[in-house]
């Protein structure tokens, strides 16, 4: 039950801003921060260019989920293991 509401606090969280702003964009910091360079520096070239940039936005959102899904396995994994390894350590 306590896990139960402490998911549906998570979802309300994550929601919650949607409906409260509505007409409000959520940009990321990229954006934001590319702009703050060219107000401050605006000589400035950026070093290197992107290898592949994906067709679309969706792409990339896709691309970034899956990279969070793969550390969020990776960490579930090694959590899980140190915690396995001290259960069946202790009982020998």
């Amino acid at each position: 039950m306590k896990n139960l509401l402490l998911f549906l606090l998570v979802i309300l969280l994550a929601i919650f801003p949607l409906f409260l702003q509505k007409d409000a964009e959520f940009g990321g910091a990229d954006g934001q921060a590319e702009e703050m360079i060219g107000e401050l520096a605006p000589s400035y070239e950026p070093w290197f260019s992107s290898i592949w940039e994906p067709p679309s936005g969706e792409i990339e959102s896709l691309l970034f989920s899956l990279q969070a899904a793969a550390g969020a396995i990776f960490i579930g994994y090694v959590i899980g293991f140190g915690r396995a390894r001290k259960k069946y350590s202790s009982k020998e």
